[in-house]
Order: structure tokens, then sequence, then C-alpha cells
């Protein structure tokens, strides 16, 4: 648990970044695949002059689509949470048995972390919550929220440029396919490089394993007609 979670707001809060590299790289890379997707199925049956414009008017009106259903989705899911960790707080705060209190803590704990806290440091998070006052009666949106709902939308939506756009610069179907997978191929890799250096892999390793993920899924698309 932070402070940004339980503090109601009298006291300075923690600052955290809105969205983390794994947020932030996992919804570009579901803005790409779901592009990708639509593009390669939506090319075998768009032709005409216009072809390129409709091509990205629909790619785009997609992740639009997406991006605002994954942006309210992400805040459900902080405010449930929030809620969640709030009200463990107030278990904790309220338990007259202090060993109860520190076995809430430690069942709340990942599983991975649970051999590596002992019951004193928890006893000292116990001791805290016990005589703090700033918990709020209930959990609530703050701008932060909000910013990262929308940073998460606009990564959706953005992604759909590299995928659709060559269909409006190329006027041969082909080629932009062509050139529409291979950024798609290029941001895959970064995306993967990006991830790789978070979780401490190898981030050329984890940029090829991303990129190979979008061949697969473009060799998919390819196989059903895309």
């Amino acid at each position: 648990m932070n402070t940004t979670t339980l503090a109601d707001g009298h006291e300075p809060e923690v600052r955290e970044p809105v969205l983390d590299t794994v947020d932030r790289v996992s919804e570009l890379c579901f803005g790409l695949f779901m592009a990708l997707t639509f593009v390669g199925a939506v090319s075998a049956v768009t032709a005409g002059e216009d072809a390129g414009r409709k091509m990205l008017l629909s790619a785009l009106g997609c992740n639009l689509a997406w991006g605002l259903a994954d942006a309210v989705m992400y805040l459900v899911r902080t405010l449930t949470n929030r809620g969640r960790r709030l009200s463990l707080a107030m278990t904790v705060k309220r338990e007259q048995d202090p060993a109860a209190a520190v076995r809430a803590l430690r069942d709340a704990l990942p599983r991975a972390f649970k051999p590596l806290v002992a019951d004193a440091e928890l006893e000292l998070i116990r001791a805290r919550l016990a005589v703090t006052q700033t918990l709020p009666a209930r959990a609530r949106f703050i701008l932060d929220d909000f910013i990262g709902a929308l940073a998460i939308f606009l990564l959706v939506v953005v992604s759909t440029f590299p995928v659709a756009l060559p269909f409006v610069i190329f006027k041969d179907v082909a080629t932009a396919l062509v050139v529409s997978r291979v950024l798609t191929l290029v941001m895959l890799f970064g995306a993967g490089l990006a991830l790789g250096r978070v979780s401490g892999a190898s981030g050329v390793k984890a940029g090829l394993a991303m990129t190979t993920l979008g061949v697969v899924l473009t060799m998919a698309i390819i196989a059903l007609g895309g």
C-alpha cells in the first residue's frame, strides 16, 4: 500500500507516474494489434479511389471505440483496487487484536512477497494504521486517474496511425500493407526493448520476442485473408 491510495488529500502525497512503462507499452501494443487486425481484415474488402482514407477512418474508429472502453475500464479498475486497499486499511485500523490485524496484512501480500516480509515489519504498518487520522471515508477518484485514462485513450488511438496511415500515403494497397506491417514490427521491437529493460531481461531479446509475436499475428491475418 502506498500513501497515494490512502491519504485524504490533507497531507502531501508521494508523486508517482500516472502510467508506468509496462502500462504505456501494453496499451500501445494493444492499439497496434487492434489496428493491425482490423486493417488486415478490412484491406481484403476495401477497394476504390478512396480506399486509403476509408481504411484509415475505419481503423481510427475502431481504436477510438476500444481506446474509450479501455480508458473507462482503467478508471473502474483503479477505483476498485483503491477501495479494496482502503477496506483493508480500515479493517486493520479497527481490529482490536494486533495478531489478527497482522494476519490480515499478510493475507493481502502477493504470494511472492509473503516469505520476505516479517511479522515485525507488518506490526509497524499495523501500528501506524491504528493511529492514523487520514483515512478517507470512501475510495474516490483523483486527478491523476483521469489523466491516466486520457493517456490510455491517446496511446490506443495514436497507435492507429503507423498501421493505417500508409494506406493514405500509398495508392497501391499491396505497398501500403508492406509499409504498414514493417512500421508495426519496428514499433513492436521498440516496445519489447522497453519491456525488457524494465523487467531486467535482455532488451534486444525482448524486442525480438515481441517482433516475433507481431510476425506470427501478421501471418495469421494473411492466412485469414488479410
